[in-house]
């Protein structure tokens, strides 16, 4: 066996290597569009989840919450704050704002009326409902 690296033996180590993680990465590819289907939820995707998310991104709730791990780390994650408190505990909680605890961070009134807070509600409880291999790791995100 020979003791030196030719070009050649860098070009065949490099051009290889760079195929076999094409065919790695088009592999990984095709296999996740292939699970997608199983993921989403896009089943659940309704007018009133599409106006919660308008008003999600319209009051800039990600500026301090995180929402599937995206976010600030500011306030709470809301993946799954309708699993953990229901419909009738987030709309009391969101009326309720600000509420002045001492030592609390306050969350401000943005003034929702019942249908907008059902609708945020709703998109949340949509994304509550996507596959997300178990994210948040604990029920209180």
């Amino acid at each position: 066996m020979s003791t030196t690296f030719s070009k050649a033996t860098a070009r065949n180590i490099f051009f290889g290597g760079s195929l076999f993680f094409i065919l790695v990465f088009l592999a990984m590819t095709y296999d996740t569009h292939q699970r997608w289907p199983k993921l989403d939820n896009s089943a659940n995707l309704t007018e009133s989840v599409a106006r919660g998310k308008k008003l999600w991104e319209v009051n800039n709730c990600i500026g301090c919450h995180t929402l599937l791990g995206e976010g600030a780390y500011f306030a709470p994650e809301l993946g799954n704050v309708t699993k953990r408190r229901g419909h009738d505990f987030f709309v009391a909680w969101m009326k309720a704002q600000p509420t002045k605890a001492p030592g609390r961070r306050q969350m401000p009134q943005f003034n929702l009326t019942d249908e907008q807070l059902n609708d945020l509600y709703n998109f949340l409880e949509y994304s509550a409902g996507i596959n997300t291999s178990n994210w948040p790791p604990n029920i209180e995100g």
